[in-house]
């Protein structure tokens, strides 16, 4: 056999496969007669031994092309002879995959909701603040423990206390764009205190903030970066019966209904009097006792969240408000132990809820 002959075969063998097509009706039975084990193909191309060993390279060149031909034909024809009719056009698309809220946002979204409700603003003020805000206006000495670096972060620039100026108008008042003094991470949300007191300028003051926070304390139940919110009010006449009211509210909508507060002495130095703050635990309806036995939750019927008490009048004083006609209350504490202290959460170790570990985060 000469390249002459092989590609007669192979003409042959196209005029024959474009018949076949034409009056089709399974392109399956079609492939194998072309392309199986016994296929046309497969007889033409053991002639190629046949061929003069100048001539096989070129023949080879051809029964590949002839065979690349052959297949795109045959895909095509099944293409066009699947039958449309399978195809139900009403069925929904299949969507993508749709993210959610990380828990913590889940949780700030809910509370800022809760106390909206009864009339608090929510802000944000720096989580890089001057130490006034963070300290010295909430009535913190220099002697404080909380301003030592082995507990807060200290940003190192330089200090410019010697540039603290007052507004004119207003003895009480530092200018709050030149407080001076050292930058900090600020260790709670209590910065925003004076910070609000100085843009309302005079009250009523309902504020809710909610920032990140920062302290070096890494465990379990502590991480190095962390939120808080903090509730301010300041009005006439305010008092710790307005405070208590406030907490109970919290409780009984974000933990549930019959959820109550219990505020116990204690000593802030931004607040007096000052008190922590426990709610009834909803696992044991804060009788302490589960199904006879002591309840594993809280133990004793109580659980911990939190400070709060009557904002000290030098604070209010660094605020510019004057302490002899308005009173207020504040309280605040971290959203992480708010919500893992939720019925059915069972977190033991805060840190899994800033890990990537999507079996944990999906849960949510």
């Amino acid at each position: 056999m000469n390249l002459e002959q092989l590609n007669s075969q192979i003409q042959d063998l196209k005029t024959n496969l474009e018949k076949d097509l034409e009056s089709a009706s399974d392109i399956a039975n079609i492939s194998t007669k072309y392309l199986g084990k016994k296929g046309e193909f497969k007889k033409i191309a053991k002639e190629i031994k046949n061929i003069d060993a100048k001539s096989r390279g070129e023949a080879g060149k051809l029964l590949n092309q002839l065979k690349i031909n052959l297949q795109k034909q045959l895909s095509q024809a099944s293409n066009i002879q699947s039958p449309v009719s399978n195809i139900d056009l009403t069925i929904p698309g299949k969507k993508p995959a749709v993210g959610h809220m990380h828990p913590i946002s889940q949780a700030m979204e809910e509370i800022t909701h809760i106390f909206e409700q009864i009339g608090f603003t929510r802000v944000r003020y720096p989580e890089a603040d001057w130490d006034w805000y963070a300290f010295e206006a909430l009535n913190m000495p220099p002697s404080h423990p909380a301003r030592d670096e082995w507990e807060t972060f200290f940003i190192d620039i330089p200090d410019t206390t010697k540039e603290i100026v007052y507004d004119e108008n207003n003895p009480r008042k530092r200018h709050p764009s030149k407080a001076g003094g050292k930058v900090v991470l600020t260790p709670h949300t209590s910065n925003g205190q004076v910070r609000e007191m100085e843009r309302l300028g005079k009250p009523p003051i309902r504020m809710i903030n909610i920032a990140r926070c920062y302290r070096r304390q890494q465990d379990a139940t502590h991480t190095q970066m962390f939120h808080q919110f903090e509730g301010l009010v300041v009005d006439k006449g305010i008092n710790i019966q307005h405070l208590k009211g406030t907490l109970d509210y919290f409780a009984s909508e974000f933990y549930g209904l019959g959820t109550k507060s219990r505020i116990r002495p204690f000593h802030f130095q931004f607040t007096e009097p000052s008190f922590e703050v426990d709610f009834s635990c909803h696992i044991c309806a804060g009788t302490g006792i589960k199904n006879g036995e002591k309840c594993k939750f809280c133990k004793s019927g109580w659980h911990e969240v939190g400070g709060a008490g009557m904002v000290h009048p030098n604070v209010l004083k660094a605020g510019g408000i004057d302490p002899e006609e308005y009173t207020g209350f504040a309280f605040g504490w971290g959203i992480e132990r708010t919500y893992t202290l939720k019925e059915g959460l069972n977190i033991d170790d805060i840190r899994l809820i800033y890990g990537s570990d999507m079996r944990f985060l999906e849960q949510f």
